[in-house]
């Protein structure tokens, strides 16, 4: 492999001649071989975005030479077509606040415009990482506000897409099933009747619910803390500079983000990002017990509820032939675990902070990401492989129905609780309905008991 020798302030490094990235980089891989998880893609596109966004403020501001704005935006362009993904291969556990992140997005684009300008790559002194790519920036207000571009552009163009179209899946199975009268259950006991209909709608109005929280959340992200630089003062930044990015940015992404109102406090502190993964993580509860429910109501064939029937999308089991398992409300209960797990991640990480800034943005924005990736595609599976086949079985339903016990509680009113209690035992003891126990019992001749033991009143 041949290299070429560039220089920083801790002397000199050798980089891949092949290499867009520089010294920075380079010192990055080599001391933080951690995990093997790269930064995601979506945060390097909001980062060069952004970025790009700079250059225009910059230029704008007479602070940038017009020919190098136009090749670091032509840069930019070409990364945000896809190209040279593999030039950002630093770990996600890396030096604290995201600066070898920062500094891999700032080689990249210099040593692309650089060849864009006519020059070798390193030749810093016509377009430098830090001088120009990086003008009135910091790693610490532009990786925050990177975050904030990346979860933001996530949620609305991924996330948010999938949990309608699964609620919308579920009010659909509400509409089909809207006629199926099955036991309601409270406690994993028997309760009084429901429609499988009613229980879907609430399914669905869960997960709408859930959207809902995430879109408000959401919202607290369009608030950039860009311009505060290292602290929040905006040292070596022009008057107008944070609103020429907003303005840049806004017109190249079709967004609506905002300068933040309080920069110092967005600048110290990880509260929109703590709110979306709290958010993230409420809606893997949800989730979880959907999905929780579907594996219970489809269990059996023989032995469980057997009320509904699932897809059958894979066999089951390397040793009993035949065995078929709820295997895409599996995946999507792990899934939930791990996204519970992540927002507690985020949450350690934010309450780690110390004065004017939270270090530990990396992993805080690497485990965002993370959760609206995995939740997205758990919840299109699914939506697409479990819930969109799911069948009622009605002769199932049918049977548990005719031996519900709690229908006792349309006696109540005619014959007091104590006495439909009595019944109730009565017609368990004697493996009879309650019909049966209440004629044994005189209580209510037959066509009255016709009349209240009809389950369709009562749902």
């Amino acid at each position: 492999m041949n290299y070429r020798t560039e220089r920083d302030a801790l002397g000199s490094v050798k980089v891949p001649s092949e290499a867009y990235y520089g010294s920075e980089t380079e010192r990055a891989i080599t001391n933080f071989k951690i995990s093997g998880l790269k930064v995601y893609t979506e945060f390097i596109r909001a980062y060069i975005m952004i970025k790009r966004a700079a250059a225009v403020a910059n230029m704008k501001s007479g602070k940038l030479d017009k020919k190098i704005q136009q090749s670091i935006i032509k840069a930019c362009d070409i990364l945000l077509k896809g190209s040279l993904a593999d030039q950002f291969p630093i770990d996600v556990f890396q030096a604290g606040a995201g600066t070898n992140t920062n500094m891999n997005v700032n080689e990249v684009i210099a040593n692309l415009a650089l060849e864009l300008y006519g020059k070798k790559r390193g030749d810093y002194s016509t377009i430098h990482p830090n001088d120009h790519v990086n003008m009135s920036q910091s790693t610490n207000d532009t990786y925050h506000a990177a975050i904030h571009v990346a979860s933001y552009l996530a949620i609305h163009e991924k996330l948010l897409p999938s949990l309608y179209k699964l609620s919308k899946t579920l009010e659909s199975k509400s509409k089909a099933f809207n006629d199926i009268i099955m036991i309601g259950r409270t406690h994993l006991r028997d309760a009084v009747p429901i429609k499988l209909g009613q229980e879907y709608y609430g399914y669905s109005g869960a997960v709408s619910k859930s959207a809902e929280i995430i879109l408000h959340e959401s919202s607290r992200l369009l608030e950039l803390p860009i311009g505060g630089t290292a602290v929040g003062t905006g040292i070596n930044t022009t008057p107008r500079y944070k609103q020429n990015v907003i303005i840049e940015l806004n017109r190249f992404s079709g967004k609506k983000f905002l300068a933040s109102k309080n920069i110092f406090a967005d600048m110290q502190n990880q509260i929109e990002e703590l709110s979306i993964a709290n958010a993230l993580s409420s809606t893997a509860v949800t989730l979880g017990k959907i999905a929780n429910d579907v594996r219970l109501e489809s269990s059996g064939p023989v032995s469980g509820l057997n009320e509904i029937s699932i897809p059958e999308v894979q066999p089951g089991s390397s040793i009993m032939p035949g065995k078929i398992n709820p295997s895409v409300a599996e995946m999507l209960n792990m899934v939930c675990f791990q996204v519970i797990g992540n927002a507690s991640v985020v949450r350690e990480a934010a309450s780690a902070g110390q004065f004017e800034l939270n270090v530990f943005m990396p992993v805080i924005s690497y485990n965002l990401l993370y959760s609206i990736k995995i939740l997205t595609n758990a919840i299109d599976t699914f939506t697409d492989r479990c819930i969109s086949g799911i069948r009622a079985n009605t002769k199932s339903i049918s049977n548990n129905l005719k031996r519900n016990l709690s229908i006792a509680t349309a006696l109540t009113p005619y014959i007091g609780y104590s006495k439909a209690a009595e019944i109730a035992n009565e017609a368990y003891r004697k493996n009879i309905s309650v019909k049966e126990a209440c004629i044994k019992a005189k209580v209510l001749d037959e066509k009255t008991l016709d009349s209240l033991l009809d389950p369709s009143k009562y749902v």
